[in-house]
Parts: structure tokens; sequence; C-alpha cells
């Protein structure tokens, strides 16, 4: 049975395709389309990883703000990171860019949970454009191992009901987009 999307739904691979195709496109900076593009999502890559250094805090209002410090996480020689239990942050090589009629949750790739590893992410709102972060935990007592470019989230884009009025404003708008 075929889904009205203009009541909302989850994007195929073929509307992500399309959408890829305007401007702005959905997402950019992908390295390989036909590897990232899913049937129901696309995967986005792994650019940079962060050790937490500091502490960090979250008030009532953004002026009680305070993120923590990070350190930077070096690739080997070979392009890897070998990353011992705990928490990291990563940023991804792709802007997203979310019309008002899209938002999205990202999802780790099951590979990751495969080997004790997961990422949080929170949602996606329309309207949001950047090369966003995410929270990757490693729960394997005996660490991971990842290689820079390596495909780790799933990125689930899903038609809104009715198009947001105005799309996100917060200070996280635009994030790491003058790092590419």
């Amino acid at each position: 049975m075929a889904v009205d999307a203009s009541r909302g739904g989850v994007l195929s691979a073929q509307e992500i395709r399309l959408r890829l195709a305007v401007d702005p496109p959905l997402v950019r900076g992908y390295a390989v389309l036909e590897n990232q593009l899913q049937p129901n999502g696309f995967d986005l890559t792994l650019a940079e990883i962060h050790r937490h250094a500091g502490r960090g805090t979250i008030g009532v209002s953004n002026v009680e703000r305070v993120l923590s410090s990070l350190e930077p996480i070096d690739f080997d020689g070979e392009g890897f990171a070998d990353l011992g239990q705990g928490i990291y942050r990563v940023t991804y090589n792709e802007v997203v860019a979310l019309p008002l009629d899209v938002m999205a949750l990202g999802r780790a790739r099951s590979s990751l949970n495969r080997v004790g590893v997961t990422i949080h992410s929170a949602v996606w709102d329309a309207g949001y454009e950047g090369r966003s972060t995410s929270l990757l935990h490693v729960l394997n007592p005996a660490g991971f191992r990842v290689s820079r470019d390596a495909r780790i989230l799933q990125l689930i884009f899903m038609t809104l009901s009715v198009s947001a009025e105005s799309g996100y404003s917060g200070i996280y708008q635009g994030e790491n987009v003058a790092a590419i």
C-alpha cells in the first residue's frame, strides 16, 4: 500500500535522491552516493573525533550553557583511531540542509552495535543546516578501532504532516560548515 507523503512519512532512497538534486541539497559533502544512500536513509561518515576534557553545564537558558572542552583524537598513518571504552564527540563529513517539511533522526549503523559501540544523536529539526556532531559511546571493554570516513550513522528523514512555520534557529545553525 502506498503512503501519501503529504501526510508525513519516512523518505525512501528515491525521494532522498530527488532532494539531493535541489538547492540546497538535502545532504552535501558525501563521498560515494551509492554507498551512503540506503533504502530508508543516508549514512553519514566520520570526519573528526574528540574526547571530552571538561565539565559541561546546561541551565534553564542558553546563557547558562557551557560546552565541555574537547581534545582532538588523531588518526594514525593508516587513517584509523583506536578508542578505549568511554564517550567521544564525533563530527560528520556531510552537511545536512533540512527544508521546512523534513526532520531527521540519527541511528547508529548496526555494524557499530555488533562491535559494542553506539551513537546518541538528538532530533534534527526542520530548517537545520550544518555539519553536526553526535556522542559516540564505546561500550566494548576491549575498545574500538575506526577509520576516518567510515559510515557510522544512518540519518532517517521524515516529512512533516504540515511544514514548520519557521525552521531551527538555535546556536548550532550552520555549525561546522566553515570548517569544510
